[in-house]
């Protein structure tokens, strides 16, 4: 099926290029030599014949590239270089071919004119190049469906895979977590030794301690 929708898209892009590549030819042929004539150009006039050759260019496209199948490049392909190939055999037959005095929308439609000048015949062999790519003739990759997990039953859940009664279940032991210090407020420990005091010399000064209250001093006056 996709041979002959390759083949009915090819039948049909090869005329419609034909006339859009004609008129876009004629349209900026006629604009630029316009241009020359007065010596001065807008540029505006160059739209409509770049929408043409735009419009061809996308056609081509699509039948060239895409990996549909090489059926339709084929055929447009044939249909576009056989009149730049009659020319070789017979031409006069050929141009008395080739309808003249058309018109599209008020354009005149030279449909000789790519066919003079060799653009059907370039055009024709780049699609027919197209069509010798490997790949056009395979189908594309189907996407493989992966199997669906079945849901799961909540009201029969499976069986552990141990027995209850053996608890902890067998196998290597857990790693314990590492013992955190105890929060203390800083305070030391009864068992810790602690400093005696410095004693007092008779050499000290009265100011370098605060007074003790209780016991006097030996050499007091207030013991005598």
């Amino acid at each position: 099926m996709r041979h002959l929708w390759s083949f009915l898209a090819g039948l049909v892009v090869a005329p419609v290029t034909w006339v859009l590549i004609t008129l876009g030819q004629d349209g900026s042929g006629r604009t630029v030599d316009r241009w020359v004539e007065i010596g001065t150009y807008s540029t505006a006039n160059l739209i409509e014949p770049a929408v043409y050759l735009g419009v061809a260019g996308i056609l081509l496209g699509l039948v060239g590239t895409l990996r549909t199948s090489p059926v339709g490049p084929l055929v447009a392909g044939l249909l576009l270089i056989t009149p730049y190939v009659g020319m070789f055999i017979a031409p006069f037959t050929v141009l008395d071919w080739i309808p003249s005095g058309w018109k599209v929308l008020g354009d005149p439609l030279p449909l000789r004119q790519p066919v003079q000048n060799g653009t059907l015949f370039l055009i024709g062999l780049l699609l027919l190049v197209a069509m010798f790519s490997a790949q056009r003739w395979r189908r594309w990759p189907q996407p493989v469906m992966g199997t669906e997990s079945a849901p799961a039953d909540y009201d029969n859940p499976p069986p552990p895979s141990y027995a209850t009664s053996d608890w902890p279940p067998a196998g290597p032991p857990a790693r314990s977590e590492p013992d955190t210090v105890p929060l203390t407020l800083g305070y030391p420990d009864l068992d810790t030794p602690t400093e005696p005091l410095p004693r007092r010399t008779g050499t000290e000064s009265p100011w370098s301690a605060p007074p003790r209250y209780g016991a006097k001093p030996e050499n007091s006056t207030d013991n005598r």
